[in-house]
């Protein structure tokens, strides 16, 4: 599941419990420990080493909600098919993807897209709902009785996620209505001071009066405005998934089955979507247009944005991941940045063997490690890098996210998992400032962000030392991480643990140190 994290959601998260904090300067990301005490990529200071030295293009894939190829920032970086003649609705490359010019959509069919989808969790319970029936314990064989007992607590689980989502909507939808109230008040205006003087008319909008000062501090109307629309629409999909058949519903729109693994060919090429939010988000923090004078820099110079849409707003289905990483593999793709993930799995051995396709043909994954201030080494996420077998795949990385503090208590993202042997390391993912739908730029926070400031140090590594393999790639980011030598405290709690006890290698990534590390090895 795609999320991000801003002023909003986490107000209906935590109902206003000190998450508002000044905004951070655009680029952050782009800085470094050394030059500008602040923990960035040390992108700038990475191709200041550079200077003179060439590269080549490379092409990373986002398998994502969509991307907004037309944005200003991105699209002269988008990846374009030169196999593909566009609009002649013909497949001239014979690679069973008709029109695939910027990538591809496993989420359309003829007409229409899939927004919404069920969560993992709700499909496996309703799977095991279809065979079990109405059957009680005492009626089940001996050779069900585990999948019977797991179905029970699957059960529970789901419907206690449901009962979040609705609490969760409601809170969004009670504040959405104090601002209509406020804005009926005030010709239509929402601002700090129409704020201040609306009479609230019950205890609750009392309390929703004083906490929503806190909003004014990093957000415009305009922009709260923007955040209300897209969370209601968020959680109301997920409530309204409760009652319908999600495998009907994708039947019915996309045309495939969705637990039919040998289908590879399905989907359209409307790869932006109806919400590309996420997806232009993290496409921005890869490769935003460095240097032209508006809104953003990218991590990378030379990376070339390939679009796959497979990430709904719900839980993305392990065929369309699986799918996606092939069709990345097979069109060129050296790095694929994957800001998504979910707690329970389906059909995890198809991406399993997605995953070795990928290492055996170098190409590198990077893996947002989750923004549930979890601990990954009890309690993993899916896709992981560890497959079904128990083989470990090298080419993969899994990241947090960290801040632009350097306070041993604000430095890790305190909704970042974290793993002593899961993460792999932190990378910049709170309030990070990039590229959105029509032409616009927001603020967005999550380990989704983390995910693509890693992918586009990979990129810049993988476009000026091409000869470098994936899992070389990987190792040399692990190497040269910046150290952080005070305790941090662990998201969620108020533990405080060294750096090596909440990722492998006990730092952050650091593109200059990578680069350093790599012109030494081979004396250049």
């Amino acid at each position: 599941m795609k999320r991000i994290f801003s002023i909003l959601t986490l107000w209906a998260l935590t109902s206003f419990l000190g998450f508002a904090q000044p905004k951070e300067e655009i680029n952050w990301y782009l800085k470094s420990p050394k030059k500008d005490k602040v923990y960035g990529t040390a992108a700038n200071e990475a191709y200041n080493i550079l200077t003179g030295k060439k590269s080549v293009p490379v092409i990373v894939a986002v398998i994502d909600s969509g991307v907004e190829t037309d944005h200003e920032d991105l699209k002269d970086v988008i990846w374009v098919n030169e196999d593909e003649i566009p609009g002649n609705g013909k497949d001239d490359d014979n690679n069973g993807y008709v029109d695939d010019v910027n990538g591809w959509s496993f989420l359309g069919g003829a007409s229409e897209d899939i927004e919404d989808e069920a969560s993992e969790l709700k499909r496996l319970v309703f799977l095991d709902r279809k065979y079990f029936g109405d059957k009680r314990t005492d009626e089940i064989p001996a050779s069900d009785k585990e999948r019977f007992e797991t179905y029970q607590i699957q059960k529970k689980k789901y419907e206690e996620e449901l009962a979040n989502n609705v609490a969760t909507y409601q809170n969004i939808k009670m504040l959405a209505d104090y601002i209509q109230h406020v804005k009926d008040a005030s010709n239509g205006v929402f601002s700090k001071e129409t704020n201040a003087k609306y009479v609230p008319q019950n205890e609750q909008e009392k309390k929703i009066q004083s906490r929503s000062k806190l909003f004014f501090i990093a957000l415009t109307p305009e922009q709260l405005d923007h955040e209300i629309t897209g969370a209601l629409s968020s959680f109301e999909g997920q409530v309204k998934m409760a009652a319908i058949d999600a495998d009907s519903v994708r039947a019915a729109v996309v045309g495939d089955d969705p637990n039919n693994l040998s289908q590879r060919i399905y989907g359209c090429n409307r790869y932006e979507g109806p919400d590309a939010m996420h997806g232009t988000h993290v496409s921005g923090i890869i490769a935003g247009i460095r240097g032209n004078g508006i809104g953003i820099d990218g991590v990378s110079n030379n990376a070339r944005i390939m679009v796959l849409r497979a990430v709904p707003n719900g839980d993305e289905r392990d065929k369309d991941v699986a799918n996606a990483i092939r069709y990345a593999v097979d069109n060129g793709a050296k790095v694929i940045n994957m800001s998504f993930g979910k707690y329970y799995v389906l059909h995890k051995e198809y991406v399993d063997e997605a995953v070795k396709y990928a290492m055996d043909h170098d190409v590198l994954l990077i893996h947002a490690a989750g923004n549930d201030a979890k601990n990954k080494d009890v309690e993993d996420s899916y896709p992981t890098r560890i497959a079904k077998s128990g083989t470990t795949f090298p080419n993969w990385i899994d990241v947090g996210a960290s801040s632009a503090s350097r306070k041993p208590k604000k430095i890790l993202a305190n909704f970042s998992n974290y793993g002593a042997t899961t993460v792999d390391f932190f990378a910049p993912g709170v309030d990070i400032y990039s590229t959105v739908p029509d032409g616009k730029y927001e603020d967005a926070s999550g380990t989704s962000m983390a995910c693509p400031a890693t992918a586009g140090v990979a990129a810049l590594i993988r476009s000026y030392f091409p000869t470098l393999t994936a899992v070389q790639v990987k190792e040399v980011l692990m190497k040269t991480t910046t150290p952080y030598k005070k305790k941090v405290l662990v998201p969620g709690t108020k533990n405080k643990l060294k750096m090596n006890q909440v990722c492998i290698s006990g730092g952050f990534v650091n593109a200059a140190n990578a680069v350093n590390y790599i012109l030494n090895m081979t004396g250049n």
